[in-house]
């Protein structure tokens, strides 16, 4: 077996910073840095360490010492065992202080970027109970805490309905309350709890693949629309329309009540045979006199309110006259391209998810868009020599690539189709400014935007203007 490597302590450290994945930073005696996931910058504290690199360690801190001014008592009960909202211990004005140097180091530090003009971050009105689309997963065996593994009490009730344990595929954290969306959210997920206990319904066992209840989904729409959609690991007909029969009686509001069986050993509904058991099979969203149907499996930025405030952002950017040809590049079901086709002479959105582009298609037929298309495809390919000759050459591109940032190839079309202006929508700003790096030489960056899609997390989405040299 591996000799286990001995803890180190070191006292009374300073956290100094904020680092990737929401982790913060002190500085250990001999020189390296320490990331903890645990203290706020300001703190002094005591640090046990559990792994040791060469240039650094990983640690938690054990003891505080001085508390920063930068703190502020976390709201959820759940904060510290749940793997979200790692930053509610920090004051939202400092989240946004530490998110907009991030962007700035990434665009300066990893892409050295000469950037003409940094705009301050656009923080969220709403820093809780933003997100429009949640999803909850079913254990037989819920996360147990110390006391209860400790405990002499027998324990009855083992069922969990809530979110993944950081690290532990197979533990559920079982929630009482959740302040990442707004009402009824909290109240649908309790009572279908309840009623399933009540009525000795099997939750998941996600060893054996066992069990009837899976996974929930729960979304909401500004218009006020709501959708449910259950997932079911058993093909008991009984049982479900119990519980659906059940939801639909509970909550009259739902304007769609979806299902799902799924047989196999992951979660994901891509691939599954999404029944509307009640109401419509989508729900609306609306953003200024435009309506877009999200349906189960449609993609939909998760904070509507701070969507729309990206786009105007995008489109501003953008600064269209109503005479250019715009690439929308990563176009998901084509919401941006919509938003910004009434002020350009045509748009043309390319994504590879051929589920999303139909949605597109249907979303502006909806909404009488004429001067839009969608094509399907992967990018690098379809994103050609031959394309923009079939569809023009663009005067202005957006690009919104997924995380890890967009393909070379992609970034040397970019370069050879010469657009006048890109703008360039991240949430990833060290990816994006990655591929700044590759348009070096033949783009300036004239000024970039975060957005704060995410308050009480660490991530943060970045908007760059960049213009041909």
């Amino acid at each position: 077996m591996r000799k286990k490597k001995a803890k180190q302590i070191f006292e009374s450290l300073e956290v100094i910073d904020t680092a990737a994945k929401g982790k913060t930073v002190a500085k250990a005696p001999d020189g390296r840095v320490i990331f903890l996931s645990n203290a706020v910058p300001g703190d002094v504290v005591t640090i046990e360490t559990y792994k040791k690199r060469k240039a650094y360690y990983e640690g938690k801190a054990i003891h505080f010492h001085q508390f920063s001014d930068k703190r502020t008592t976390p709201k959820c009960e759940h904060f510290g065992v749940c793997g979200g909202c790692k930053w509610q211990h920090m004051s939202y004005e400092n989240q946004l202080i530490f998110k907009e140097k991030e962007v700035k180091n990434n665009l300066l530090r990893i892409g050295k970027i000469d950037v003409a003009e940094f705009i301050p971050i656009l923080g969220s009105k709403e820093s809780y109970n933003y997100r429009n689309k949640m999803e909850f997963s079913f254990s037989s065996h819920r996360w147990l805490t110390l006391e209860e593994i400790n405990s002499d009490i027998e324990l009855t009730d083992k069922n969990a309905l809530g979110f993944h344990i950081p690290g532990m595929w197979d533990k559920i954290l079982d929630l009482n309350t959740c302040h990442l969306q707004a009402d009824p959210s909290n109240e649908i997920r309790t009572k279908i709890r309840a009623f399933a206990i009540k009525n000795n319904l099997s939750f998941y066992n996600l060893r054996a693949h066992q069990g009837l209840l899976r996974t929930l989904m729960i979304r909401t729409a500004s218009t006020g629309e709501l959708m449910v959609m259950i997932q079911f690991g058993e093909n008991n007909k009984e049982e479900i329309e119990l519980v659906l029969s059940y939801i639909k009686q509970e909550f009259p509001e739902i304007t769609s009540l979806q299902y799902a069986v799924n047989l196999k050993q992951n979660d994901s509904i891509y691939d599954l045979d999404i029944q509307c058991y009640s109401g419509r099979d989508y729900i609306v969203e609306e953003m200024e006199g435009l309506h877009f149907k999200i349906q189960a499996k449609s993609f939909y930025q998760t904070n509507s309110k701070q969507a729309y405030e990206l786009y105007k952002i995008t489109r501003d950017f953008a600064q269209l006259t109503g005479d250019e040809i715009v690439y929308d590049l990563y176009t998901g079901t084509g919401t941006i391209a919509q938003f910004v086709a009434k002020q350009a002479k045509k748009v043309i959105g390319i994504e590879s998810v051929e589920d999303a582009i139909k949605d597109a298609k249907e979303n502006a037929t909806t909404n009488k868009i004429d001067n839009v298309s969608f094509h399907v495809g992967d990018m690098k390919n379809v994103f050609s020599d031959y394309f923009i000759q079939t569809h023009g050459a663009a005067d202005v591109i957006i690009t919104d690539p997924p995380r890890v940032g967009m393909h070379k190839d992609v970034v040397e079309q970019l370069i050879k189709a010469a657009p006048k202006r890109i703008v360039y929508v991240s949430c990833n700003s060290a990816t994006q400014a990655r591929d700044l790096d590759l348009l070096k030489g033949h783009y300036s960056t004239i000024k970039s935007q975060a957005v704060d899609m995410f308050p009480q997390t660490h991530h943060v989405e970045n908007v760059v203007l960049l213009e041909k040299i």
